[in-house]
């Protein structure tokens, strides 16, 4: 089965979840969605009674012809001046708001929980490179593969000539800095995006729950080679 870790011709969706809070993140998204659907539907069918069905003359807004459409009459009278529909969409906005807020709030809470790691990777952002470290042992720099190097499959300005090779299924902690501005630590179908600032250290967890190889790229504006940044994380 083959899936889509990095970025293609055309996409409009979503790349392949490699985690479980990037399909919690998804499914949020599904969530909203179905709620924008509902209220997309309604703001139009009140808009045709209004505008399409409604035979008012422009000199005089609130006047309404009740020989020709005396149904649109009651329907508008009651659109315009109605206490009851007043009541409904004042409590039917907050009541989406609760449903929506519901599963948000437990998303936010499983990104920010960090649960006892079994290694710790710490990510430093430079201009213009990123460098890790894993268990304060092994470290090395990580630099994008010029376009003159790619050989064929390789993916443009997303290739790197050290991947950082991570384990599934077990518990990550990535610790992410910088040494000089802000740079952006981001790979989609790891649900991962945390801003590296210079003098703070940000923490994310992360649990791969497939192999694969996930592309990302700084997503933080950090200067003239901002482009040429990317993150290769290779799960094994």
């Amino acid at each position: 089965m083959s899936y889509l870790d990095f970025p293609a011709m055309g996409q409009i969706t979503f790349q392949d979840p490699a985690s479980p809070i990037f399909e919690g993140i998804i499914d949020l998204h599904h969530n909203i969605f179905f709620f924008l659907l509902l209220i997309l539907v309604q703001v139009f069918w009140m808009f045709y009674l209004i505008l399409l069905r409604g035979n008012t003359q422009w000199e005089r807004p609130n006047y309404i012809n009740l020989s020709i459409f005396r149904k649109d009459y009651l329907t508008l009278t009651n659109l315009i001046h109605g206490t009851l529909l007043e009541v409904i969409w004042t409590m039917t906005p907050s009541i989406i708001l609760i449903l929506i807020a519901l599963p948000s709030f437990a998303l936010l809470y499983s990104v920010d929980e960090i649960l006892s790691p079994e290694f710790t990777i710490k990510v430093v952002g430079h201009q213009w490179y990123w460098s890790y470290e894993i268990n304060n042992s092994q470290s090395f720099d990580s630099y994008f593969v010029p376009l003159s190097q790619l050989e064929i499959g390789d993916l443009r300005l997303l290739e790197v000539d050290h991947r950082l090779i991570c384990p599934t299924n077990t518990h990550l902690r990535f610790l992410i800095t910088s040494t000089d501005v802000l740079h952006s630590f981001a790979v989609p179908s790891l649900g991962v995006k945390v801003d590296a600032v210079p003098g703070r250290i940000n923490q994310i967890s992360v649990y791969i729950n497939r192999p694969g190889i996930f592309y990302g790229q700084c997503s933080e504006l950090c200067g003239s080679s901002h482009a040429l940044m990317p993150i290769v994380i290779q799960s094994i």
